[in-house]
């Protein structure tokens, strides 16, 4: 199971690479147009989006102790979305043995703020403030 979640997750995060990469150098982030903002399909879209993100940062509050740990992800979770989340998963599953047990990844609490949130977070905060639409 460990193997197949690891690949798993190695494909979500290189097609969110790839199809970031790709609207990035079709459209700046901050171009889309007001009739696509106001659509309700788009809002309704972010709503579940969201409270998507929402749901996993609860998961990663319970494993993470430390205050910076868990802000610094609810940042790189809210600013990238799934390339922070599956960032996680894949650094949980690979502090796992192949043949280690699922629950570990489920279960297993973290110490100290670690380093891959904070610079996801700081990454995710670099890519807003780099697109955001100058005066």
């Amino acid at each position: 199971m460990i193997v197949f979640l690891r690949g798993l997750f190695l494909v979500v995060i290189a097609s969110m690479l790839w199809v970031t990469s790709w609207a990035s150098l079709q459209c700046p982030l901050f171009a889309v147009p007001r009739d696509v903002f106001a659509h309700p399909w788009f809002v309704a879209t972010m709503f579940d989006a969201y409270w998507g993100f929402t749901t996993f940062f609860v998961w990663v509050c319970y494993k993470e102790t430390s205050i910076v740990s868990r802000l610094a992800w609810f940042v790189a979770i809210m600013l990238l979305g799934n390339i922070a989340m599956s960032s996680y998963c894949l650094a949980e599953l690979f502090r796992t043995p192949t043949d280690g047990k699922l629950a570990e990844v489920l279960t297993r609490r973290h110490d100290g703020a670690g380093k891959l949130g904070p610079a996801l977070a700081v990454i995710g905060i670099a890519v807003i403030a780099l697109a955001w639409p100058g005066p």
